[in-house]
């Protein structure tokens, strides 16, 4: 059975499996808090610095092309834009005390239990259409997809951390925290399933080029107001833009040899 004007059932299931994976992510951050260990701010700054590079280029060199094939450069332009919009104005509903991509201190007191489940419900918002970007990257193809699915999850493992260290100090049950983390990230699955379903009736090239400029755009958006602001904020400035640099060049190294 065929189904979105030629993928199939298999394709589907691979972009709905990549999708999963990378929004449970966030159960690594809560890990992370349950054991006490954390990575050092400089392989923080550096693998968020590479994931920004990897969404950038991916988005404008690949997926928004993909885009302006299906519908052309005035629609796949505007559409780009739209996703900007879309996630800029899901950002900007969420207050600044309880966004987990704004810099906090934890400090005990008893409203940390309230500031977890806050920044779980924050995390789920901006998740949501993070979701539907990586899923419908992934059909349009997953090997492409990879890396972005790998990007997103390693910028949702400080999500799981902003998640799960306020619940852990407010409540003393880490692996509780660690496991309210993990169900954060489920929003991005949940996201791509309603996409999909949204969508489906739709679905043709024009929907499918509409998309995938929304998604750049999506993508562009995330990796400039969440992984390169956390790269830079561990205070490792010039190492975020070298694993910025380097990412890119990962990646357009990987692409010419898959050409």
């Amino acid at each position: 059975m065929e189904l979105l004007a030629g993928y199939s059932p298999h394709a589907v299931a691979i972009a709905f499996g990549m999708t999963l994976l990378a929004g449970i992510s966030t159960g690594l951050g809560g890990l992370i808090v349950a054991v006490r260990s954390r990575p050092s701010d400089r392989f923080l700054a550096g693998a968020l610095g590479f994931s920004t590079g990897v969404m950038v280029y991916i988005s404008l060199v690949e997926i928004l092309p993909k885009g302006i094939d299906q519908v052309g450069q005035g629609k796949a332009i505007v559409a780009f834009f739209a996703g900007v919009l879309l996630i800029a104005v899901i950002d900007r509903m969420v207050p600044d005390e309880v966004n987990p991509h704004e810099l906090h201190e934890t400090k005990p007191s008893p409203a940390l239990a309230k500031a977890g489940v806050m920044a779980g419900l924050a995390i789920a918002l901006h998740n949501f259409p993070e979701g539907f970007a990586t899923f419908m990257a992934a059909l349009a193809d997953p090997v492409l997809a990879a890396p972005l699915a790998v990007a997103i999850a390693i910028h949702n493992i400080p999500e799981g951390i902003a998640v799960a260290a306020p619940l852990r100090e407010a409540t003393g049950r880490k692996w509780r925290a660690a496991g309210w983390a993990t169900l954060s990230g489920l929003a991005e699955p949940a996201g791509a399933v309603v996409g999909f379903l949204i969508l489906l009736p739709f679905m043709g090239p024009s929907t499918l080029g509409l998309s995938y400029a929304a998604v750049a755009g999506i993508m562009v958006f995330i990796s400039f107001d969440k992984l390169l602001p956390s790269a830079i904020q561990t205070g490792h400035h010039h190492h975020s833009i070298y694993s910025v640099i380097a990412g890119m060049g990962v990646m357009a190294l990987s692409l010419a040899m898959m050409s």
